[in-house]
């Protein structure tokens, strides 16, 4: 098959994707291998958590069985690629760096009760950008990502709705598992309501209205449950989320106006109590509780640079060493993903940490000028980046109050942004011979209609050329 035909082929695949139609993504769904469907139903598992719902289901670790399974199936995929990116580098060094802070820990055996906190997203993330290698298998995994989100979007705006838009101190539970804490629903939020927004842009032509509307009320959803989960950073963090979205899409006056209305609403909306807690902000008591957190995390990594006092020892170390200043009973790990990094792994971990959250910001650059050259690559491509540069900043500012650095807000970004690179790099490449060869015709010497090259004269002008 040529080139051509497989681009025309994928073209069509993608087109159909883009419908959102459910028998088009399970036509594809079937057609790929069953390392991929592994991969997919880690997903389901991960973000729908049907044990939780079925508890019958809850006799055996999923989650692990789904990974194992795909592992064991990928020499056979036909599709598998190991996929070339520095960004493998910093991930394995990140790792080997958490096993020496471990073993060098203040306490080393609370680090080694951890030892799979960050191993599992190390591994996830190598199976991920391993497996998901075409565009098709790309948008598959992101419908289930985005449908997943819906689903707990839905739940939190409802929850708020029917509580009247009112005030909490709890804020809105998720499902058990990463997000059911309300900072860490917020989170989660931060991380697929940008994403579902940029999608929704770029499907429009594509899809029916109740479709696109269908997004974009998940987008609006995800952002309510931000506003009603009663978690300041999430909420500081959206509203930067905002502002960045209208820079991105060069302040044009229908996307400013709309966010310029999105937040007056929001404002509007926010519990008179969620705004008091605002303006108490740095003097209440979660608050302080959180600031002398910083304070002592600080002193831990001038006192622990290079790897840190241990692997999740900041909590039994501040116990120990401030226990007149524990405002909740017992200690809480430091709410800041630096202070967290910083603690557990040391200076050296900080920066692969700071190194990988730069990868992913510059590798979603990447994928929007490739795509700008590059003719056959996906043309959901750049509104995802987009997205994914968004979740990323959301991350980085939320996490600047929650502790959030091995849950899989950052990992499951990067897995799909490292992907999504590899996906765009194969079109430029695919189209890279296309270019040369046509450069290498552009360059061939032309001669009038009737003439012969120079270079090669023909035996009848030969034998008519008089002596």
């Amino acid at each position: 098959m040529s080139n051509r035909e497989s681009n025309d082929q994928h073209v069509d695949s993608l087109s159909s994707l883009y419908t959102f139609n459910p028998k088009a993504l399970w036509r594809q769904f079937k057609k790929e291998h069953f390392a991929f469907w592994m991969v997919c139903l880690y997903f389901v598992i991960q973000y729908f958590d049907p044990q939780e719902i079925y508890k019958r289901l809850d006799f055996m670790p999923w989650d692990k069985v789904a990974i194992g399974l795909a592992f064991l199936a990928l020499p056979l995929d036909p599709c598998r690629r190991w996929v070339r990116d520095s960004t493998n580098v910093w991930m394995t060094l990140f790792l080997v760096v958490i096993y020496l802070s471990s073993a060098l820990a203040i306490f080393p055996a609370i680090s080694w009760q951890h030892w799979f906190a960050f191993l599992d997203w190390y591994v996830i993330y190598f199976l991920i950008i391993n497996t998901v290698t075409t565009p098709e298998r790309f948008f598959i995994v992101l419908a289930i990502f985005l449908l997943a989100n819906f689903k707990m979007a839905i739940f939190g705006a409802r929850t708020w709705i029917k509580r009247g838009f009112g005030f909490v101190s709890w804020g809105i539970e998720g499902p058990p598992g990463f997000f059911q804490n309300s900072a860490d629903l917020s989170t989660e939020m931060l991380m697929f309501a940008p994403i579902a927004f940029e999608l929704a842009m770029f499907v429009k032509p594509y899809v029916k209205r109740v479709t696109y509307w269908f997004l974009m009320t998940g987008s609006v959803a995800g952002a309510m449950t931000v506003l009603g989960a009663s978690s300041r950073g999430a909420q500081v963090t959206l509203a930067g989320q905002a502002g960045w979205m209208a820079i991105q899409r060069k302040l044009r006056l229908k996307i400013v106006l709309a966010i310029a209305a999105a937040v007056l609403i929001g404002w509007h909306f926010l519990p008179a109590a969620e705004k008091a807690r605002f303006m108490r902000s740095g003097t209440d008591q979660t608050s302080v509780q959180r600031l002398d957190y910083w304070r002592a995390g600080v002193k831990m990594i001038e006192q622990h640079p290079f790897l840190g006092v241990g692997f999740f020892n900041f909590a039994p170390l501040y116990a120990l060493r401030d226990p007149n200043h524990l405002f909740y009973g017992k200690p809480q790990l430091p709410h800041n993903i630096f202070v967290q990094v910083g603690t557990d792994t040391g200076l050296i971990g900080l920066f692969i940490f700071l190194v990988l959250i730069y990868r992913n910001l510059k590798l979603t650059s990447e994928i929007r000028r490739t795509c700008a050259r590059t003719r056959d690559a996906p043309g959901f491509a750049p509104n995802v980046a987009r997205g994914l540069a968004l979740t990323t900043w959301g991350f980085v500012i939320a996490g600047q109050f929650n502790t959030v650095g091995y849950y899989p807000f950052l990992w499951i970004n990067l897995a799909l942004t490292v992907a999504l690179a590899n996906i765009v790099r194969q079109a430029a490449a695919a189209q890279a011979p296309v270019r040369m060869h046509r450069t290498a015709l552009d360059r061939s010497p032309t001669f009038a209609p009737g003439t012969l090259d120079p270079g090669v004269t023909s035996a009848h002008t030969r034998a008519s050329t008089p002596p």
